[in-house]
């Protein structure tokens, strides 16, 4: 244990010393990122020493719940070029389509919102193109498009077992529900154009997930770190954290549920960790009732996960110099990373990640190149 925290702690003060941590300044843009870094101590995470760890076991000495299958991309998927806006989201439908929501012409700069986070580009309309696109699974080629006149600013995309669609839009401050085929949402959260941190409003909102419920948790997101869970119909049940909870987030950026735990698993991005805290779905009992946290030096920014049997694949950011950009499989109940993975190419900035429902083929969405990636869940050797 010795030996592993003078190593931490001294790879932290050489990052500290040469520079190679980057403190970005609050909304400012670095030049490989399409979207904003806030000001962090980057210093503090690679502190954080992770509990003692024993080989077959988590940091919690519980044992890992299941061999993970192994990503691997699938050549030459799209096989044509999509001509693509920055994809900010990718799920699956029931037909195991991966669908895809892009920006079109419209990107998130620098000059794309005040200090107080109002949308500046209101005046130019809803994007005109089409925003959400239905791909073949075997060819990458659209299926199915529509979205045109109805966004602004695109983010997150969740589509639940009934292909209801559930979206984020970051400068409409919005979150919508829509039946599958329909241009009119069913239901509308948050007031449009308007920032707001009361239970009425979002700021910035940036995913969903969805139970078998219905009970719907929105990430909220860029400006007020919380996540509101609501009822099928919209009503309001919980915030989290409750002022009563331990649980300090920075930027909830994906979210993914674990029912059969009755884990909510948050990518809290700009605390460089997953944390999963209570779902509340359903009472459990003897089980542990805290969060759990998996935080480890080499993770960096998560940006995405997404849920398969217990465990959850991620991917992270551009974080700095010494940390990759990456795919992750995450044991919670272990609170441990037990692999890591990419395509050969490696990733550039990966936003977001979806498994379809037979936990086959997951999907890795990038704004920038602005590409989708298929992979092949492929099961372990044994």
């Amino acid at each position: 244990m010795a030996l592993r925290t003078d190593l931490v702690f001294c790879t932290a003060i050489f990052m500290l010393l040469t520079g190679i941590c980057i403190a970005y300044p609050d909304l400012g843009f670095h030049q490989f990122h399409r979207e904003p870094l806030f000001t962090r101590s980057e210093v503090d995470q690679l502190l954080e020493i992770s509990r003692p760890t024993r080989e077959g076991t988590g940091q919690s000495g519980e044992s890992i719940v299941e061999k993970p299958a192994v990503p691997q991309a699938v050549k030459n998927w799209p096989a044509e070029d999509l001509k693509l806006g920055q994809v900010t989201a990718v799920s699956v439908n029931s037909a195991l389509q991966p669908v895809i929501f892009h920006r079109a012409d419209r990107e998130w700069d620098r000059n794309t919102f005040n200090m107080s986070h109002h949308y500046l580009h209101s005046n130019l309309g809803p994007i005109a193109d089409h925003t959400v696109l239905t791909l073949d699974p075997s060819n990458g080629k659209v299926l199915e498009k529509w979205g045109a006149n109805a966004f602004y600013m695109p983010h997150g995309l969740t589509i639940d077992r009934h292909d209801n669609y559930f979206l984020t839009d970051v400068g409409m401050h919005q979150a919508f529900k829509f039946k599958r085929g329909q241009n009119i949402p069913t239901l509308v959260f948050g007031e449009l154009f308007v920032p707001g941190s009361d239970h009425g409003h979002l700021c910035k909102p940036t995913s969903i997930a969805v139970a078998s419920t219905g009970e719907i948790f929105i990430a909220d997101g860029y400006c007020n770190s919380r996540i509101l869970k609501y009822n099928a119909a919209g009503g309001l049940l919980r915030v989290i954290p409750s002022p009563s909870e331990f649980l300090s987030l920075q930027v909830p950026h994906s979210l993914a549920l674990i029912e059969s735990t009755d884990r909510l698993c948050i990518a809290d991005r700009e605390n460089m960790r997953v944390v999963c805290p209570r779902a509340g779905l359903y009472s459990v009992k003897g089980r542990k009732e805290s969060e759990l946290t998996i935080q480890q030096p080499d993770m960096g920014r998560l940006f995405a996960v997404a849920a398969k049997g217990k465990l959850i694949y991620a991917v992270n950011g551009f974080t700095n110099q010494m940390l990759p950009v990456q795919g992750l499989t995450i044991d919670p109940e272990s609170e441990t990373v037990i692999d890591h993975w990419s395509p050969e190419a490696g990733f550039s900035n990966p936003h977001d990640i979806a498994i379809s429902a037979t936990g086959e083929t997951l999907y890795v969405a990038e704004i920038g190149p602005n590409k989708i990636w298929k992979f092949d869940l492929v099961p372990p050797k044994k």
